[in-house]
């Protein structure tokens, strides 16, 4: 054994009853990151901006996730930002090469330039946009916490968590947008009813109902191709809608029998976050023997050297 990382978690059923937990639940806030997007989402389209701009689930799917820069991506990002009428230069996510390796390349083969549209955040910054736009908001600051488009998520993301504004710990995420905390059971709740509509009002679950579809619908536009969250998503076969974020955080959402989970590896070490949240639905009976027999190279990955050769694996223990 070379490395211990702990991970803290919990899970709650349809009666918003703890069945799992691992570290404060209850207290210690933690930064949902981009595993909040899906609900970032959810309130761009309870605005209306599915109807107003005749959004695809594609589209929304690419809204929630963080995408690994693949043509698909940047393609559905380009179709939202035409749209409502915007150009790439209205994204303030900034720049990071693509996420997944072969689109890298080729982006660098292309000699085209690296702009914000291949962050894996340019996707919910072109929702937000359109956010902007339906409200009336100045899509110039979209980025301030005083911006009525990120009041507006931010109170959406309050009612789904049963948390408050006020209360909610508010930084700023690694794509510039502000990002909120909430103790790992209250986004647990969320996700519990990202997955099965109940607890919310009817426009939210309407909303939630949207994206969730969406992402389930379209896994790689959330994630991109053979990344975890794209590949859970089709082991579940439409029974699990699921996001990952940044500093080891992970929330998922079980249709049947209706529960959500979030994850958080406490040092932020994103390497561990696979094997832990397989660990856990699989401890829950979400996941049967053929579903892990699919996901059994993300269940313990194996660790390669430089040369190529397996030395080790990473293994999720309890205790």
């Amino acid at each position: 054994m070379e490395s211990i990382h702990a991970v803290a978690a919990c899970a709650v059923d349809t009666q918003q009853k703890t069945v799992l937990a691992y570290g404060d639940v209850d207290d210690f806030p933690v930064f949902l990151r981009s595993s909040a997007k899906p609900f970032i989402a959810a309130a761009v389209i309870e605005a209306g901006a599915r109807e107003r701009f005749g959004f695809e689930p594609r589209e929304i799917a690419v809204m929630a996730g963080s995408h690994g820069g693949q043509s698909f991506h940047v393609e559905a990002v380009r179709s939202i930002l035409q749209k409502i009428g915007m150009s790439e230069d209205a994204l303030q996510c900034g720049v990071h090469p693509p996420y997944n390796a072969a689109a890298a390349a080729e982006l660098e083969r292309s000699g085209l330039p690296l702009t914000p549209i291949y962050n894996n955040c340019s996707g919910k910054h072109a929702g937000i946009l359109a956010l902007c736009k339906i409200i009336g908001a100045d899509a110039r600051t979209y980025l301030e916490l005083e911006n009525p488009a990120e009041q507006l998520i931010l109170e959406f993301c309050a009612r789904v968590s049963d948390a408050k504004v006020a209360e909610m710990p508010v930084g700023v995420d690694g794509c510039g947008i502000p990002v909120y905390a909430v103790p790992l059971r209250n986004g647990a709740l969320s996700f519990l009813r990202l997955a099965t509509l109940d607890g919310v009002n009817a426009e939210d679950a309407t909303a939630l109902q949207i994206v969730r579809d969406a992402m389930m619908a379209f896994p790689e536009f959330v994630s991109g191709t053979g990344e975890f969250d794209a590949r859970l998503m089709e082991a579940g076969g439409g029974n699990i809608v699921c996001k990952a974020g940044a500093e080891g955080v992970h929330g998922a959402g079980v249709l049947t029998p209706g529960l959500g989970l979030v994850c958080k590896v406490l040092d932020g070490t994103a390497r561990a976050r696979g094997p832990a949240v397989l660990a856990m639905l699989k401890s829950l009976g979400v996941l049967s023997p053929a579903q892990l027999t699919k996901l059994a190279d993300l269940e313990r990955p194996i660790v390669y050297n430089r040369a190529g050769r397996a030395v080790g694996e990473i293994i999720a223990r309890e205790g």
